[in-house]
């Protein structure tokens, strides 16, 4: 029986697994950590967000420049797919309000359980605590392990490589592969931070006062290089450092290339989204009388807190004194962005294997037998299942293109 090897544990790896044993193949999954699915499983913490259900061009759309390559692993393995097969696991899906689809119990781990032991059924054999070291030689199929029990060697008729990005480390995405692979000469983009928060430069009044406080109730708004404007209204966190949450995530990938280009990038944030600009400015006119600033801005325009902080950090005096200035100011207060979070601390990364590399099968070109999938090739998309879908889709798409390439040097 051929033997095909998957080396990483996530979502994309388990799926490449069940297709290939799905198919007749001998299949050995091996990953580094104590267990599979570490980084799914901590996903799922707040109820795992499984994939999205807004029409298909719109969520196609939602992978930017990588869509035409994404939409053709969506092709045969979508979101309607995923619940399908979810279900077929024993776990339902909802839809949410905001057209997130949850599992029923909104954990991770319920899933990953049955996954496992239907792969298990199937004849799929999982090594763990081997992390991955590369070739023993030019042969592809060689692979060298680090065991508890030493250095092994493991041969195989095909390889999928799910190695993960570069975020999270601790559970196992440490982008260590990029070395084993440029050293073979892979086209690798570097690892980006995607789906993260930024640093600001923060008075040490404001940080040590609303550093851990949400902001809710705003619209984000930033204009790239290109003069697009990009607008999102959700709410996000202020941190020791700078900003993080849903709203800043939406726009992250805009926001660290133009910190890349620019050095910085700068975020426009409207603290008052229900009130157009001459309204606020008409309720910022009103007699203060004797209240202080402060009661006014409450009383007038609902800014108090946190988004009053936020506004007295880049208020001048004369802002505060003039209320056609002080209206315009909270519906476009400029919050100026130095640099993205450290890697290891994003969601999610960019940058990996280019699909320059790749055949359509997500084969190596210049390494036959070898496929990539997962978040170790270069895409990337925002939080709302987007992220888990494609992984899904990109494992089910190299784990058939291994049976197929391998079916096909097989004599009849």
């Amino acid at each position: 029986m051929q033997h095909i090897v998957i080396i990483g544990g996530g979502p994309a790896g388990l799926m490449a697994a069940e297709i290939s044993a799905g198919n007749g193949f001998q299949v050995d999954v091996y990953d580094t950590m104590p267990s599979v699915g570490r980084k799914f499983l901590m996903a799922g913490k707040g109820g795992l967000n499984l994939t999205h259900a807004e029409p298909a061009p719109q969520f196609a759309a939602r992978y930017g420049a990588r869509q035409t390559q994404v939409e053709a692993w969506l092709s045969t393995f979508g979101p309607d797919a995923l619940r399908a097969w979810a279900g077929a696991l024993g776990i339902d899906t909802f839809v949410g309000s905001s057209n997130r689809v949850f599992p029923k119990e909104m954990k991770a781990a319920p899933l990953l359980r049955a996954w496992i032991r239907r792969l298990r059924e199937a004849g799929v054999a999982f090594h763990m605590r081997h992390r991955w070291m590369g070739w023993e030689t030019d042969n592809c199929g060689a692979l060298r392990f680090a065991t508890p029990l030493g250095e092994q060697v493991v041969n195989a008729d095909a390889v999928v490589l799910t190695l993960g990005g570069g975020s999270w480390a601790r559970l196992g995405s440490d982008g260590a592969w990029t070395t084993l692979l440029a050293a073979r000469g892979v086209n690798i983009a570097p690892l980006q931070p995607a789906n993260c928060g930024f640093d600001c430069a923060w008075s040490e009044h404001f940080r040590t006062r609303f550093a851990g406080q949400p902001v809710k109730s705003v619209v984000a708004a930033f204009t790239d290089a290109t003069g697009a404007t990009h607008q999102q209204q959700s709410e996000f966190m202020v941190t020791e450092s700078g900003v993080e949450g849903g709203l800043i995530y939406a726009l992250s990938a805009s926001l660290r290339d133009a910190i890349t280009t620019q050095g910085s990038a700068t975020l426009h944030l409207d603290l008052a989204p229900l009130r157009d600009l001459p309204r606020l400015t008409h309720d910022l006119s009103a007699s203060r009388g004797k209240r202080s600033l402060s009661n006014h801005l409450q009383n007038q325009a609902n800014i108090a807190g946190v988004k009053a902080g936020l506004l007295r950090e880049v208020a001048t005096a004369e802002d505060l004194a003039d209320p056609a200035r002080l209206a315009a100011l909270i519906k476009a207060l400029p919050l100026n962005l130095t640099a993205p979070r450290p890697l290891d601390e994003a969601i999610s990364s960019a940058g990996g294997v280019t699909f320059d590399a790749l055949d359509e099968h997500l084969m190596l070109r210049d390494a036959p037998g070898v496929f990539c999938a997962g978040e170790m090739l270069d895409w990337e998309a925002p939080t709302g299942g987007y992220l888990l879908t494609a992984c899904f889709a990109s494992g089910r798409t190299a784990g058939a293109g291994a049976v197929d390439w391998l079916r096909a040097r097989t004599p009849l």
